[in-house]
C-alpha cells in the first residue's frame, strides 16, 4: 500500500504485555531516558495517533519537549508539533482533555459516521473532525492523512488501535519496551487484543535492534520491507 504514510508504532508494556494498570493512575512503564528517546522520534514524524480511548484514560499532551527539536522543526519548514490525531467510533470525546489545548498543533478527529455530526458540536472549535465512515477503516484513515501531507505517522495506542493497525499490516516498525515488572492486574488494558495477525509462526517479524535503556528493553521490529530499522 504505497499511498500511506511510513508507519512507526511506539508502545512501552510490562513484561506480562499490560500498557496500563486497573487503576485510574497512570502507570509509568518507562524511565526519563526513553522518554526523551520517544521525544526524539517523535520530533521527526508529522502526526502522532492515539485512540479516543487514551485521549480519556492517559490524557496525553503528544506534543515535543525538547525546545531545541522544537526550533529545528521550525528551521526546516515544519511547524512546532506534529498533527493530533484520533479516532472514535462512539464519539466519547472531551474538549477539556489536553489533545485538544490551544498549543498551536492541528488536530483531527477521525469520527464514525453515525457520531461526526454530533462531534462536530462538541469539538469542532477546537479540531478538525472527519466522517471516517461506518465503521472506522484504519486503510482508509491512514490513505487520507497520507492526501494531507502525512509522510511520517506515529501510532502511539492504545491496545485497540494497536491490534487494528497491526492485523491490518499498516505498520513499518515496531518500537516496543518492555519495562522490568509485571501487572497481572483484571481488566487491566494490553499491549493487542484478539486479532488475526501477518506474523506467525510461519511468518515471523524481523527483530533489527535491540537496546537498553537504563532499566527498560528497546527492541525494534521491521514489520514491512519499507522499514528504516533494517540494517541499523
Amino acid at each position: 500500500m504505497a499511498d500511506r504514510p511510513y508507519t512507526l508504532l511506539s508502545c512501552s508494556m510490562s513484561i506480562d504485555g499490560y500498557i496500563d494498570g486497573a487503576t485510574e493512575s497512570r502507570l509509568l512503564l518507562s524511565n526519563d531516558v526513553d522518554f526523551d528517546r520517544v521525544d526524539q522520534v517523535r520530533a521527526g514524524v508529522d502526526a502522532i495517533l492515539v485512540g479516543a480511548t487514551t485521549v480519556r484514560n492517559d490524557n496525553p499532551r503528544l506534543l515535543i519537549r525538547d525546545p531545541d527539536r522544537r526550533r529545528d522543526r521550525l528551521d526546516r519548514g515544519l511547524a512546532e508539533h506534529p498533527v493530533k490525531v484520533t479516532v472514535t467510533q462512539r464519539g466519547r470525546l472531551d474538549p477539556s482533555r489536553r489533545f485538544f489545548a490551544d498549543d498551536g498543533s492541528h488536530k483531527l478527529v477521525y469520527a464514525g459516521s453515525p457520531v461526526a455530526e454530533g462531534l462536530r458540536e462538541r469539538v469542532g472549535h477546537v479540531s478538525e473532525v472527519v466522517d471516517a465512515g461506518d465503521p472506522v477503516r484504519m486503510a482508509g484513515l491512514v490513505s487520507d492523512l497520507h492526501r494531507r501531507g502525512v509522510r511520517r505517522l506515529m501510532v502511539e495506542g492504545g491496545g485497540s488501535v494497536h491490534t487494528q493497525f497491526l492485523a491490518d499490516d499498516l505498520v513499518d516498525e515496531l518500537q516496543l519496551v518492555v519495562a522490568p515488572f509485571f501487572v497481572g492486574e483484571p481488566g487491566a488494558r494490553r499491549f493487542v487484543g484478539e486479532g488475526r495477525f501477518p506474523w506467525h509462526p510461519g511468518r515471523r517479524a524481523v527483530l533489527a535492534e535491540t537496546r537498553q535503556i537504563g532499566d527498560v528493553v528497546l527492541l525494534r521490529y521491521a514489520l514491512s520491507d519499507r522499514c528504516e530499522a533494517r540494517g541499523a
